[in-house]
């Protein structure tokens, strides 16, 4: 048998290759496999549409059966005409919005001059709210203008919306604020 040189350094990397590998204790025996159960195989699955921008991209929120609610998992939505399945990094971390220990889960309310905010039930935070609105537009309600137009309207409240709202719940809300008479209208995608 007639080695060249270049056959005996081939050789030799080969073995000492295959010597370094064994010492390090790998084992190439077969290995059986096994998968993994997902984590969302029992969970509900809910569509929904991120809230963060006015893109409205679609995503699908997994939560647990357990019966406490809690989200386990969030992916954009395949199906969705507008994102098709993507999510930005802002969208992807969609399970922060619910899952965050710092997030309130009640009104606050700080009273003129106070420094500490206090705790208040839904019902008291939403007579509170209902309470100064109808004291503005009452206060500032304007039936006629300078000529003598009627215009029903107060300026002195603003809305902004949100993007989170789809067509149904913007038609409602926007006549709301027609119906309290509000002149300025707005949309955050927008500002």
């Amino acid at each position: 048998m007639k080695i060249t040189r270049r056959g005996f350094i081939q050789i030799s990397g080969a073995t000492a290759a295959g010597l370094a590998v064994s010492g390090l204790g790998f084992d190439l025996s077969p290995v059986r496999s096994h998968a993994q159960m997902l984590k969302t195989k029992y969970a509900k699955e809910t569509t929904t549409i991120c809230p963060y921008c006015a893109v409205g991209c679609g995503a699908i929120v997994h939560t647990s059966k357990k019966g406490d609610g809690r989200v386990i998992n969030i992916e954009g939505d395949p199906g969705h005409v507008i994102n098709r399945g993507t999510l930005c990094s802002k969208g992807a971390a969609l399970s922060g919005l619910s899952e965050n220990e710092n997030r309130l889960l009640q009104p606050m309310y700080r009273a003129p001059y106070a420094k500490e905010w206090t705790p208040m039930s839904w019902n008291q935070a939403l007579a509170k709210i209902a309470e100064r609105v109808k004291k503005t537009r009452d206060a500032t309600f304007t039936k006629k203008n300078g000529k003598g137009q009627v215009v029903n309207r107060t300026t002195d409240i603003a809305s902004v919306g949100s993007a989170a709202l789809d067509n149904e719940e913007c038609w409602i809300y926007q006549a709301l604020m027609r119906a309290l008479g509000l002149v300025y209208i707005e949309h955050q995608a927008r500002i």
